[in-house]
This record gives structure tokens, sequence and C-alpha cells, in this order.
């Protein structure tokens, strides 16, 4: 019950500098919280919205993971 108490974006802008990645399925019923995680991180950040997949496609639907993006994401921002 705590975490449903818990006000998640409370400190979504102290995670900046870090990076972050939403990712999300196009279909899927939270993507509402995505958006508005992503309009209240700050930078870097990037959104990406994955066409014809639910939430849970994008647990083990293997065509439907972005494996490319994740991993430019990562050599992008681990690089360094």
């Amino acid at each position: 019950m705590s975490f449903m108490n818990f006000p998640l974006m409370t400190y979504i802008k102290e995670i900046s500098p870090r990076p972050i990645l939403f990712i999300h399925g196009e279909k899927a019923h939270s993507l509402y919280f995505s958006r508005t995680a992503y309009e209240a991180a700050n930078q870097p950040k990037e959104l990406l919205i994955v066409k014809d997949a639910t939430h849970v496609d994008l647990y083990d639907r293997m065509d439907k993971i972005p494996f490319y993006n994740i991993t430019a994401f990562f050599n992008k921002y681990l690089s360094k």
C-alpha cells in the first residue's frame, strides 16, 4: 500500500542529468503515464512509442521489442 500512496512524479526532475528512455506500446492503456512522465522529466530524455504494441508485448514479443533503439540509446549515453 505504501507504493500506492507514493507520489511517483515528485522527484522525476532529480533524475537529470542522467538520461531517461521511456519505451511504451502505442496500444497500451497506460501510455498516458509515459507521456506525462516524459513531459515532467528534464533532458536528456527520449520517448519511444512502439507502433501496434501493447504494454505486455514489450515483455516478450521479440518482433516488437525495439532492440536497435535501446542499443543506440545506450551507445549514445553510456559510451562517454
